[in-house]
């Protein structure tokens, strides 16, 4: 039996999901159809994590595990007919058994796009969140900056999550400005169910002067519910990258 590691890219604006659903169409059931016509028998796999519909994976990792003895080369070369083209293989390459995209991931990178224009923009409509109003990113990364060590992440949980724990740590959290955008990055050991969407709802109403930068301090030592939260539209989100070695390696060696 092998184990084979798949790197994946996509839009995620057709699709319900990374997950596999009941009557809906979503990027793992379509992936697995095609590795199922590869390798010549059913195929499962697991994603390093669910992404909600319309977001998007610059890297997302899927393994599965089979008997076909197809070259992962082949896999590679094959699936750039056989998928959509909103849904590209990046890398594929055999790995030791046992490794899993989600337990064996040590951290992820998130990003997040908002477009800060005087008028909506009908091709980056499914890729970020358009706003009209101006944002304080010195005031978001102030707040930002709240979020970095470990804390309970509690109220930026929205309901519907599977139970795990909320105490995550986060080790990057930051906007810069790129043109007419502005892209969140935030890197960490997990994430909750909408989490990353939460908070940037939350710098958001801190870069329009709604709320305080210290305000997102006091919302950590809160419960889920207390205060008023929000996702932020799900075009703006991307799942940068899958880490699977410990953070303080990845700086050593960068």
């Amino acid at each position: 039996m092998r184990t084979i590691k798949l790197v994946v890219a996509y839009d995620g604006s057709a699709y319900h999901g990374f997950q596999k659903q009941k009557n809906a169409v979503t990027v793992q059931s379509v992936l697995e159809d095609m590795l199922a016509k590869l390798c010549g028998e059913r195929v499962v796999t697991a994603g390093s994590g669910r992404t909600d519909a319309g977001v998007h994976a610059l890297a997302q990792t899927v393994t599965f595990t089979t008997r076909g003895r197809i070259p992962c080369a082949n896999i590679l070369r094959a699936s750039r007919t056989m998928l959509p083209r909103d849904i590209v293989l990046i890398d594929a390459q055999e790995v030791e058994a046992g490794f899993h995209a989600r337990f064996s991931a040590c951290w992820k990178v998130y990003q997040y796009k908002i477009l800060c224009n005087d008028y909506d923009d009908p091709f980056m409509a499914r890729y970020a969140w358009q706003l009209r109003e101006r944002l304080d990113m010195e005031a978001m990364n102030e707040a930002a900056a709240f979020l970095c060590g470990t804390h309970d992440f509690s109220a930026f949980r929205s309901t519907g999550s599977v139970e795990s724990s909320a105490v995550k740590t986060i080790y990057e959290a930051c906007w810069r400005r790129q043109g007419r955008e502005l892209l969140f990055r935030i890197a960490g050991d997990g994430f909750l169910y909408h989490m990353v969407r939460n908070i940037v709802w939350t710098l958001v109403q801190v870069g329009l002067g709604k709320r305080a930068p210290s305000d997102v301090a006091a919302e950590l030592l809160t419960q889920r519910g207390a205060v008023l939260n929000e996702p932020a539209p799900p075009e703006g989100l991307y799942l940068e990258q899958v880490c699977y070695e410990p953070y303080a390696a990845h700086k050593v060696s960068t």
